[in-house]
């Protein structure tokens, strides 16, 4: 308990300075906002699910195309907090699902994007915004969509319909 009580003095210390209560109050309004423009702009193509704050370490909302929907498959939109970079993953509806298709991909060698190294968390993590610059969120929006939409295309073009 030693150890979380040094940790809890480190937190207090930093929320005190206050830069991180903002900075992380203003980011959860830029990605719940970024949630609400998928949902505005693609409500008839994807089922866009409910926004996950995380604990400091991932932020996201799931993207669910209708062809990937029906293999219990769906895209992540990930913040990752700790390497400030966000993130398409492709993920299962649940473990199991995860898992499969994760060992299905393995098995078939697919490498146009990278696999995760275990099925853990997702079948497949990748970077699309490396250091995100915020100054400008409408160009970090537009990005962000245009690379969701390409990983999202590549997905559904290799995994139509099993």
């Amino acid at each position: 308990m030693k150890e979380l009580q040094q940790h809890i003095a480190e937190y207090n210390k930093q929320m005190k300075l206050g830069s991180i209560p903002k900075t992380y109050q203003k980011l959860m309004k830029y990605l719940m906002g970024l949630r609400a423009y998928f949902i505005r702009q693609y409500a008839n193509e994807f089922v866009i699910g409910s926004f996950y704050q995380g604990y400091m370490d991932i932020s996201y909302f799931p993207i669910t195309p209708k062809v990937l929907k029906a293999q219990q498959l769906k895209i992540g939109l990930i913040f990752n907090h700790e390497k400030m970079q966000f993130e398409n993953w492709l993920v299962g509806q649940n473990k199991q699902v995860q898992k499969e298709y994760w060992l299905l991909c393995k098995e078939q060698q697919w490498d146009q994007y990278p696999l995760s190294s275990t099925a853990q968390n997702s079948i497949i993590k990748h970077p699309i915004i490396k250091n995100p610059d915020f100054e400008q969120l409408d160009i970090l929006t537009k990005t962000i969509e245009k690379e969701t939409l390409q990983f999202i295309t590549a997905i559904t073009n290799t995994f139509p319909n099993r």
